[in-house]
């Protein structure tokens, strides 16, 4: 079991986590885009929006594919995986980009952060300029948007970071995290319900004859929150057993339940990746999920992102929801 060996070490784990996704090399060995089979004539136009969780950020999800603009999507990323397994009968448009929100997907110009060097480095082609809206991936041909969007708009980043620092001041005791953020999770998801709503409705428009997949969020956490070793750095590091137990019924859940009303109240098709992830948590054995990081020697960074069984599971998933029905 691997454990912080001082307050130094979460206090330089906390800085990391603020510095954005990260990973811990430089390489940006990339996926060769002439290997991408080129879409047949009438092949199903397909766009892919989203977040870190479907632009496969993190490293054990391998290389970082072009057009490297900072969003940091990945060779084994969902939609990459789709894209090999449908071939030249897809023509599949992935703009999911790191740190995305509701927003950055229907409005706002983003300006992705690409790979950040651990701690507080800068990833090495940075700074990066803005990305569009992903919106304008969708055209009035687009048949298919999968769209997987949402922690970033409710902070989760910042909460797992705050988390980890204080279960580090509390010992491993009590809620700390809980008492500093749980009064304030009814506004941010009713803010949320407002985007995500006003999201899905750009996109319709964009689309207007486009079926839209919105996709949940995978089982971070696990039923029992004491499978979680505190201070285990693979895990979720020195959040408390009281804290993991509040992320996963107060603010992972109700986040898949936003996700999953949004989707009805329009008609839209749900993915729901929570149910059947459960038992491959972060703190499972067969873990699709890494936590803070994936390895120690060498350090691998992961921000408790889904790793490369996590990504193909999703891209099952997501892939047998559109063609299967």
């Amino acid at each position: 079991m691997r454990r912080f060996p001082s307050r130094l070490a979460v206090a330089g784990t906390a800085v990391a986590l603020t510095a954005g996704l990260i990973a811990p090399t430089a390489a940006r060995a990339a996926t060769n885009p002439a290997t991408k089979p080129a879409p047949r004539v009438g092949a199903l136009r397909w766009a892919a929006l989203g977040d870190s969780y479907t632009a496969g950020v993190i490293e054990a999800t391998g290389d970082l594919t072009e057009p490297q603009d900072g969003c940091a999507r990945t060779a084994g990323s969902y939609p990459e995986i789709i894209r090999r397994d449908l071939g030249s009968l897809a023509d599949l448009r992935d703009v999911s980009c790191s740190g995305a929100t509701t927003p950055d997907v229907y409005a706002n110009k983003q300006s992705p952060l690409g790979r950040p060097l651990p701690p507080l480095g800068t990833d090495p082609n940075a700074p990066y300029p803005p990305v569009p809206p992903q919106v304008d991936a969708v055209d009035p041909d687009t048949r298919v948007i999968t769209v997987a969007i949402g922690g970033n708009d409710l902070g989760f980043a910042d909460i797992l970071k705050d988390c980890i620092e204080l279960g580090a001041a509390h010992l491993g005791l009590g809620a700390p995290c809980k008492d500093r953020y749980d009064a304030q999770l009814s506004g941010r998801f009713d803010e949320l319900r407002n985007t995500y709503d006003t999201m899905l409705g750009a996109l319709q428009a964009k689309a207007p004859s486009a079926r839209i997949v919105t996709v949940g969020y995978p089982h971070l956490i696990p039923e029992n929150a004491r499978l979680c070793q505190y201070g285990d750095l693979l895990q979720f590091a020195t959040f408390t057993a009281g804290d993991l137990d509040w992320a996963r019924t107060r603010v992972l859940e109700p986040l898949n339940r936003v996700i999953e009303q949004a989707a009805s109240a329009r008609q839209d098709t749900y993915v729901d990746l929570y149910s059947g992830s459960a038992g491959h948590s972060v703190c499972d054995a067969d873990h699709w999920l890494d936590g803070v990081l994936t390895s120690v020697v060498p350090v691998k960074y992961a921000v408790v992102h889904p790793n490369a069984k996590g990504q193909a599971f999703a891209a099952r998933q997501v892939e047998g929801t559109v063609l299967g029905s």
